[in-house]
């Protein structure tokens, strides 16, 4: 049995989550139907659009996605505290871009005037809505279930699209975040889809590699700041020229043309995250396989699973195995 979602997402020993959604049916998400003939391709457009407007509109960042044939892979970042920061009408705001709200918000934002016993209930709906804006289980419900709609509406048919639970993986430390990340924006590759990471459609590695030719970095995902240090700003603790070379790097690797191995001299994030090179290549070709529920080095994870009161550990073996 599994988890139950508040169980798997802890917010004080991390604000970095795998999210994994997985279709039910025979037809495919994305691609083509090598029965029927027919393609899905277009659908990949469909969930890249829609994440990344999500991105706009919920307090989570966006760190990586792959849209693949039957599932899909993101990683976040829940910003919370921003959601704290936000004021009453901003969060309406962002909260009429996906549902109707009631009467009492609408009259708020239209600034008519609104008496004690109104305002008493708006601020509850206010407040839900702060807290489901910085959700993750929201954003996941809001993402699959707009696709699920538009699919059946295209198959003409009912019934469930997506499996019933996405899966969530607690990204404790650094090197779980950016093996992740990388496990994620690799998966076309793997998969035969791409043949390099730039080439892979509907990818967040494609979506930084056309931001970085302009020497820029794409507003809809989260940034990269740099190395860890005293005063960190928001961001992705790496150097985005260092994590894509070690992505187009790996990438070559894996190739089923190809066998390699990662020289020294070109894994310096390696080296800053004590991560062997042939661990690199396992943990970016078989993170789910090797790791169940919560991933971070040993010691990472002996504490979470203290503090949320979880029995066993699991994945410690790979834990000590790839990421120590």
């Amino acid at each position: 049995m599994g988890l139950a979602r508040k169980c798997q997402i802890s917010l004080s020993d991390t604000k970095y989550y795998h999210c994994v959604s997985r279709c039910v049916r025979r037809a495919f998400l994305c691609g083509e139907d090598k029965l029927t003939g027919k393609s899905y391709e277009h659908r990949r457009g469909w969930v890249e659009e829609r994440l990344l407007f999500l991105a706009q509109v919920f307090c989570i960042d966006v760190c990586a996605y792959a849209v693949m044939s039957n599932h899909t892979h993101i990683v976040l970042y829940v910003d919370d505290k921003k959601a704290q920061r936000l004021g009453d009408r901003a969060i309406l705001l962002r909260w009429h871009k996906l549902f109707k709200g009631t009467l009492l918000s609408h009259k708020y934002l239209n600034g008519e005037a609104l008496d004690e016993g109104q305002r008493f209930f708006l601020s509850k709906d206010i407040k839900e809505y702060r807290n489901r804006l910085s959700s993750i289980s929201w954003f996941m419900r809001v993402l699959n279930e707009h696709i699920a709609r538009r699919a059946n509406k295209e198959d003409k048919c009912t019934g469930h699209f997506w499996e019933g639970r996405f899966k969530s993986q607690a990204l404790l430390d650094d090197a779980a975040l950016m093996a992740c990340m990388a496990y994620v924006d690799l998966n076309p590759i793997r998969a035969k889809m791409a043949r390099t990471p730039e080439q892979s459609e509907h990818t967040s590695i494609k979506k930084r590699c056309e931001a970085a030719t302009l020497g820029k970095q794409p507003k809809q995902l989260a940034r990269f700041v740099g190395s860890p240090r005293k005063h960190m700003p928001k961001g992705l603790p790496f150097e985005l020229k260092s994590y894509l070379e070690l992505v187009e790097l790996t990438g070559k690797c894996i190739r089923a043309d190809k066998r390699g191995h990662i020289e020294s001299y070109q894994a310096l994030i390696l080296q800053r995250l004590n991560i062997q090179a042939e661990n690199w290549l396992k943990l970016t070709t078989q993170f789910e396989r090797v790791f169940h529920g919560a991933v971070g080095k040993a010691h990472s994870l002996d504490m979470y699973c203290e503090r949320a009161q979880h029995k066993r550990r699991s994945s410690i073996k790979s834990s000590k195995t790839l990421l120590t």
